[in-house]
């Protein structure tokens, strides 16, 4: 007479339980719910970077053409290529939503001619700071 072992034989002790499948898939979830706000923030803050620098890039461009002519350009394209490669673009994705800043005749090289004193972004949208980009001036 043969005396089973109770014990399973390998060929069944293949794979994972429901419960096993479960918890694993439970413990990827939470932790994805914790890594993507993380990862949005990220991805924020990385286009409020690039805001400032193409701002503050701008701006030095726009002040060193005036100093250089002895006055300011017209527009951004007087700017390309010889201060700066090309128009970056703005927070919007788009490099024609800049808002140009005017000269103010007082302060210009040539009273009859003013130009361009600087630039801000033309988002209407709010900062993670709680400020509209188009308040930013760098």
């Amino acid at each position: 007479m043969k005396v089973r072992s109770k014990a399973r034989s390998p060929k069944f002790n293949r794979g994972f339980t429901l419960i096993e499948m479960v918890v694993v898939i439970s413990l990827i979830l939470v932790l994805l719910s914790i890594a993507l706000p993380m990862y949005n923030q990220s991805i924020l803050r990385a286009k409020e970077a690039r805001l400032h620098q193409n701002l503050k890039t701008l701006n030095e461009a726009i002040e060193n053409y005036s100093l250089n002519k002895k006055q300011a350009p017209q527009s951004l394209e007087d700017l390309v290529p010889g201060y700066i490669k090309f128009i970056p673009d703005d927070i919007t994705g788009r490099a024609d939503t800049w808002v140009l800043e005017p000269e103010d005749p007082q302060d210009a090289w040539d009273s009859n001619q003013t130009g361009l004193k600087g630039v801000h972004s033309g988002s209407d949208q709010i900062s993670s700071g709680g400020d509209a980009y188009s308040s930013w001036t760098h």
